[in-house]
C-alpha cells in the first residue's frame, strides 16, 4: 500500500480552493433561493427606529403606562407651540384615565398602542401578542376615534421576530426610537435636554414619558431649540413611510426608489 504525503503548503492550497468553490456554490444558490442567504446572515426583523430623510422633520413621542400627574402640563406645553405628538398608551393606563385619553385625542395628538398589560413581548406567542394589541386597540378606538393609529411600541423596547411579523400581519407599524431622553432616570432637566439635543437629527423619533419627573421642565427648551433650528415637529405617522420602504441594520427606514 502506497502512502502519500502532502506538504503543508499544498494542503493550504487545496483547502483554499475547496473554500472558494463552496462559497461560489452558496452564492449561486442564494441568488436562486433568497431564503438560504437569510438563514446564513441570520437577518433579524426590525422595527422603525428613525426615518431616512433630507427634510428637517422630527417626531416626539410619550409613553404612558403608570401615572398621569404631569400629562396636563405636557399637553399645555405642546398646545402653546401648536405641536402634535404621538402618545403610546397601555391598556391598564387607558382603563384608569379614560378622560385623559379623550383629552389627548381632542387636542389633535395621535395615540398609538403600547400593549394591554405592559409585558415583555418577546416572551409571548403570536396569539398572545395579537390579544395584547387587539384589546388595547379597541379601547383606543372607543375613546379616541380616528386619532387611534396603528402604531405599536413594545414595552421596554423588547421585541423579537415573532412580534415584528405579527405586528405587520395585523397592519401595525412597530415603532422604537433613536433618541432616548432618559427622562425616566430622573437625572434632572439639564440631562434630558443634553440627551435629546445632542442626538436629534433629521428623521429622528424622540422618546419621552408622560409622567417622568423632570420632563415638563426640559420640554419647552427642547421644543423651542428644535423649532429655532428649523425643524418641523410632527406625529410619527406623518414621519414614517407607509409603503415602498426597507429598514436597514440600524432600524432606519429607507424609501425605496424604483
Amino acid at each position: 500500500m502506497k502512502i502519500f504525503y502532502i506538504s503543508k503548503d499544498k494542503l493550504y492550497r487545496i483547502t483554499a480552493v475547496f473554500l472558494i468553490a463552496l462559497i461560489s456554490i452558496v452564492y449561486v444558490q442564494s441568488v436562486e433561493s433568497p431564503g438560504i442567504m437569510v438563514f446564513l446572515t441570520n437577518k433579524r426583523e426590525l422595527p422603525i427606529y428613525s426615518v431616512d430623510t433630507d427634510k428637517k422633520i422630527i417626531a416626539i413621542s410619550f409613553d404612558a403606562a403608570w401615572g398621569s400627574e404631569r400629562t396636563d402640563e405636557l399637553l399645555a406645553i405642546l398646545r402653546e407651540r401648536d405641536i402634535k405628538a404621538t402618545f403610546f398608551l397601555v391598556g391598564i393606563w387607558i382603563d384608569k384615565y379614560p378622560d385623559k385619553v379623550r383629552q389627548i385625542a381632542s387636542e389633535g395628538h395621535e395615540i398609538g398602542n403600547h400593549s394591554t398589560s405592559h409585558p415583555h413581548m418577546s416572551k409571548l406567542s403570536s396569539e398572545e401578542i395579537k390579544k395584547e394589541l387587539e384589546i388595547t386597540q379597541q379601547k383606543l378606538i372607543d375613546l379616541a376615534g380616528d386619532r387611534a393609529v396603528k402604531l405599536f411600541r413594545p414595552p421596554f423596547g423588547d421585541y423579537n421576530d415573532t412580534l415584528i411579523l405579527t405586528c405587520r400581519e395585523l397592519g401595525y407599524y412597530p415603532i422604537q426610537w433613536d433618541v432616548d431622553s432618559l427622562d425616566w432616570k430622573d437625572l434632572g432637566a439639564e440631562n434630558i435636554k443634553r440627551q435629546v439635543l445632542s442626538k436629534a437629527r433629521e428623521g429622528s423619533i424622540i422618546l419621552f414619558h408622560n409622567d417622568a419627573k423632570y420632563t415638563p421642565a426640559a420640554l419647552p427648551e427642547i421644543l423651542d431649540t428644535l423649532l429655532n433650528d428649523g425643524y418641523e415637529i410632527v406625529p410619527i405617522s406623518k414621519l414614517i413611510y407607509k409603503s415602498g420602504y426597507e429598514i436597514d441594520h440600524t432600524g432606519r427606514q429607507m424609501k425605496v426608489i424604483n
